[in-house]
């Protein structure tokens, strides 16, 4: 998969039913984007994940300190050959309670915004390889009210 229509459509599915889709279903949604040896790397976690269950697992644990937590394309999908890039901004309110983050104080409901960027690399029609980087520590200061 070049065409660059294509795959800007992929990624608008992997923001708008992976990122924001429905939490029982992520496997198969992600078994939909992503090849079976998918790899994603995060800041300081170089492929953390491994495969389509990895990937849904990750996401499920990063949304749900959340409610809710939506994600919007505030930059791009900019295409280059097989490789993705695009810059986002999440918001929501934080959930705290069970899925509560360590070190957040913030009550429940209390608003976030953070912002991240998105790098992927396609072949045929599935994502195999993810880069992320977000403002975390932009989070967490909201969250712990240091912000």
């Amino acid at each position: 998969m070049t065409d660059t229509e294509t795959v800007r459509d992929l990624y608008h599915r992997w923001l708008a039913d992976l990122w924001n889709g429905d939490l029982d279903r992520l496997e198969d949604i992600a078994t939909g984007l992503v090849s079976p040896a998918f790899v994603g790397h995060w800041p300081g976690r170089p492929a953390l994940v491994q495969g389509p269950d990895s990937l849904a697992q990750v996401v499920r644990a990063g949304r749900l300190p959340f409610d809710p937590l939506t994600f919007d394309v505030e930059v791009g999908p900019l295409v280059d050959g097989d490789t993705v890039a695009a810059r986002w901004v999440a918001r929501g309110a934080y959930a705290g309670g069970e899925h509560a983050l360590p070190g957040a104080t913030a009550e429940p409901g209390t608003p976030i915004e953070f912002r991240g960027h998105d790098l992927l690399r396609v072949a045929g029609d599935r994502f195999v390889e993810y880069w992320v980087i977000s403002e975390a520590e932009h989070l967490m200061a909201q969250l712990s009210g240091t912000a």
